[in-house]
């Protein structure tokens, strides 16, 4: 009988094997290399400034193959990460093999597949990006026996030359289609990039964001992703950034996740929805409502945001974005499908699983429940963010709102159901706690909340301490009070951050 999460999977290697990504052995992939004539293999693995890093390891027989999947290769690890000394900076980088690809934009046939970083010791890099992510997963697994899924929604700007033709007006482009949205063609390039790279896509649109500048024109786009382990989350974003450039740039366009470009137009947020599970099982709502569980969690994500703003908003235009005059969240607080709130709780499908029927009265089989595939939805990070450190953040953070003793009377106290950014609440608003004003003062929250990080060996003394100083050396402290919107030192900043994430 054939599989159905094999037939329609666009992975080229899952269906040549007939298995699935998580089930790939080092014989499998040679086996595919063999019989597909595959020239290459990249090891890809996240430097410091959370890129995808290349080594392109040409295949010059079965032996040297079979090496460079067993024993990875050596780098240099001071010129990926500011942190580690130049005196003792040998690295591994090892293959994981249930990420293994055919690269969708090789002339030569060629397989990429994702690595980790391990010591000459042979044992994890503690500070590496990967190996962060995977502890604070083990470790909220360890403590509560719950685990933790995620995906993000990622946001662009794709910027061409203007055309005249079916334009598009200013804040008005959420989900128009073509001819008036210029980017869909692309946009659908890239998915089908994405998806043959592993990436689990549920859509993409494009967004609200419309830019017209001189001869030029930006049009902000969004690509949702589905939920996955926290780990293959953080995985797929960092693919998809490098997909959405590489197809860009072959069209001789500019992608672009800046956190804010223009004063007064949208900026390029990246929401992270997560699900938290027990066995298998959302434990998110019961019953149809949020559980106890699920407010504790919010708790925790709304105590740890000003630090988590280090790993989610890591430029100084980020703060642009995270203003008040701004649609961005900049209070700590939480509410049901309301958009103004830093954590949201989107709409599900509780008791809403006979619309189909409805809107199909001769559809007449049992349909699935979804009831139970709701999300957290953590707003204020921006297409900057080092995202395996953002997500293993947020991994620390429900750990923590579910260990606070008043974790549900904080809950209760930052839930809001109004629109805090109308005139009218705006009471409301100056009565909750806010988000940093700088890179400078999320370092600073990130030093003050670092035992929390560190807890179990999650996050490394080292990391906090360098990507701290790495936000301080942007010296942005007083920004917003200095910074004119139409000023050269504005374009300044947008032009040297462009290119972000």
């Amino acid at each position: 009988m054939a599989d159905p999460h094999i037939d329609m999977h666009p992975n080229k290697i899952v269906r040549f094997l007939n298995k699935l990504p998580e089930e790939f052995t080092k014989k499998d992939l040679i086996t595919y290399i063999e019989k597909n004539e595959i020239r290459f293999v990249n090891f890809r693995y996240v430097g410091g400034d959370g890129r995808l890093k290349t080594l392109n390891c040409g295949i010059n027989s079965k032996f040297q193959l079979d090496r460079f999947l067993s024993s990875g290769e050596r780098v240099d690890g001071s010129s990926l990460f500011s942190y580690i000394d130049s005196g003792s900076s040998d690295l591994y980088v090892i293959p994981r093999f249930k990420t293994a690809f055919v690269n969708p934009f090789a002339e030569v046939p060629t397989v990429d597949v994702l690595c980790s970083f391990y010591t000459v010791d042979g044992v994890p890099l503690p500070s590496s990006f990967e190996n962060v992510v995977k502890r604070a997963q083990e470790a909220l697994l360890q403590s509560t026996g719950l685990s933790m899924k995620a995906m993000g929604e990622l946001e662009y700007y794709l910027i061409r030359h203007i055309d005249p033709l079916y334009p598009t007006e200013p804040q008005r482009g959420y989900q128009e289609s073509s001819p008036f949205s210029k980017g869909e063609a692309l946009r659908l390039e890239a998915l089908t990039a994405m998806a043959q790279a592993g990436c689990r896509i549920k859509y993409g649109h494009a967004e609200v964001g419309y830019i017209p500048a001189d001869d030029f024109e930006m049009e902000q786009d969004e690509i949702e992703f589905l939920p996955v382990a926290l780990e293959d989350a953080a995985d797929q974003i960092v693919i998809a950034r490098w997909i959405l450039r590489t197809v860009a740039y072959r069209h001789s366009l500019t992608v672009s996740f800046a956190p804010k470009i223009q004063v007064g137009h949208a900026g390029n947020g990246l929401h992270i929805h997560t699900e938290v599970l027990r066995k298998g099982k959302n434990v998110l709502v019961e019953a149809n409502q949020l559980t106890d569980t699920a407010k504790r969690i919010i708790a925790g994500y709304l105590s740890l945001a000003p630090s988590l703003t280090a790993f989610g908003n890591t430029v100084p235009i980020s703060y642009l974005r995270l203003s008040p005059s701004q649609e961005a969240p900049t209070n700590l607080c939480w509410g049901e499908q309301n958009r103004s709130a830093l954590v949201r709780i989107p709409l599900g499908w509780l008791g809403a699983n006979d619309m189909v029927k409805n809107a199909n009265p001769l559809e007449s089989e049992e349909l699935p429940d979804f009831s139970q595939s709701q999300t957290l939805e953590f707003r204020s990070p921006d297409g900057s963010a080092n995202v395996h450190l953002l997500l293993a953040g947020l991994a620390v953070a429900a750990r923590y709102g579910l260990e606070m003793p008043d974790a549900l009377e904080l809950a209760d106290k930052l839930h809001v159901g109004v629109n805090i950014f109308s005139p009218q609440d705006e009471g409301i608003r100056m009565r909750l706690p806010v988000l940093p004003s700088s890179c400078w003062e999320s370092a600073e929250l990130l030093l003050k909340d670092h035992a929390i990080y560190e807890k179990d060996g999650v996050f490394s003394p080292i990391l906090i301490r360098g990507f701290a100083a790495g936000l301080r050396n942007h010296g942005d402290q007083n920004l917003r009070e200095r910074l004119h919107p139409e000023g050269d030192e504005y374009l300044n900043l947008v032009n040297k951050y462009l290119h972000c994430g």
